[in-house]
């Protein structure tokens, strides 16, 4: 094998520069360094270049040499139409690169790109739905076929997305009770209304905070971790390996997945709930001098049981929607890593974003029930 070669000859005051031997990657002369600098030091002035004694010519030695000539053909160039060939595609795939991505705006582009986001928009809505409808029909299959319903793959993600989640729910829940009853602690004292604290920590808590909370919390927890899953499986073709063996998917993943958060949710709900009205009465025995007997005995009067079943269908609806929400993306997970860390970001702030337009919609349509006159 021929190692590439390098000649420079003067005369008359012209400079030729003659290339000679097999131009590959394989053949170029190591280290290379060296080699590319004497390259940009012969391009640099106005030689005549002799590439006909090159045998062989690949594309990264055409990338070398077009690099070392400014990205530009030289005034005197002499090589066989082959290599001629070579170069051009070389000189085209950079153009092509250095081309500025960006054009001028059309006159309607806010229309345009809102045209866009709601045909986004609704391409998702429709994946959601159908995906709903498919986990639907996986349940009437399990109604008839008993023995396939997945117990291992549910119990495994009811302890991932609902046991586990226990202690930072707890946590955030016990100091957003605590904060809430100092706040109103602040307040209720300058009108002499101290007593009223327990009505406000257990409407506020167990009706809205509560359930949203969790909503949050198990978005950015469990939701992510589902969306990631699914999309790792997507990166490395597991999910094509199972439509091959004849394993529903729906059946095997997202199923299982969605049962376990709609299952979940409500007891995450009415665990936080109860561990943050547990911070607010500690914060009002210390700020207010209120006893925990007279908050225990109070709660049940003022915050009636219809409270409770509120945030309980709310955690059941938020579970259902974030697990949707993330096996939805997690699917539509390309095949690459920089689409996986998009869809997961997408599949949080989609579920927290519709979780609480959702609880916007139970506060209109609940506004008259569970408050005490």
């Amino acid at each position: 094998m021929a190692v590439a070669a390098i000649d420079c000859v003067e005369r008359d005051g012209v400079v030729t520069v003659s290339l000679s031997g097999e131009w590959t990657l394989a053949s170029l002369p190591t280290p290379l360094a060296p080699f590319v600098a004497r390259l940009c030091q012969l391009a640099v002035g106005s030689a005549a270049w002799q590439l006909q004694a090159i045998e062989r010519l690949d594309s990264g030695a055409a990338i070398l040499l077009w690099q070392a000539w400014g990205r530009r053909w030289p005034a005197a160039l002499e090589l066989s139409p082959t290599h001629r060939q070579v170069l051009e595609r070389v000189a085209v795939s950079s153009a092509m690169r250095a081309r500025p991505a960006s054009r001028p705006r059309e006159p309607l582009w806010p229309l345009l790109w809102l045209g866009r986001q709601v045909l986004t928009a609704v391409d998702h809505l429709s994946g959601m739905i159908a995906l709903f409808g498919q986990l639907l029909l996986d349940l009437i299959h399990l109604c008839r076929h008993p023995r396939d319903f997945p117990w291992r793959e549910v119990s495994a993600n009811l302890y991932k997305s609902g046991a586990q989640a226990l202690p930072v729910t707890a946590l955030i829940g016990f100091l957003i009770g605590i904060v809430l009853s100092y706040l109103a602690a602040l307040q209720l004292k300058a009108f002499g209304a101290d007593v009223l604290i327990v009505n406000l920590l257990g409407i506020s808590i167990v009706r809205e905070l509560g359930p949203v909370l969790v909503a949050v919390l198990v978005a950015g927890r469990s939701g992510s971790s589902m969306t990631a899953q699914i999309g790792v499986m997507r990166v490395t073709e597991e999910i094509d390996a199972l439509a091959t063996m004849g394993v529903s998917r729906s059946l095997r993943l997202v199923l299982p997945k969605v049962l376990a958060l709609t299952v979940a949710m409500p007891l995450l709900v009415v665990w936080c709930s109860l561990v943050g009205i547990a911070g607010g009465m500690l914060s009002a025995r210390l700020q207010m001098d209120l006893s925990f007997g007279f908050f225990i005995e109070a709660l049940p009067r003022v915050v009636p049981v219809a409270n409770w079943w509120i945030g309980l269908g709310k955690g059941a609806v938020f579970g259902l929607l974030i697990a949707i929400v993330a096996c939805h993306f997690g699917l539509r997970v390309a095949p690459n890593t920089e689409s996986l860390s998009a869809r997961t970001t997408t599949s949080v702030v989609t579920s927290i974003t519709l979780s609480i337009l959702i609880d916007a919609v139970f506060a209109i349509l609940t506004r008259g029930v569970g408050i005490p006159l």
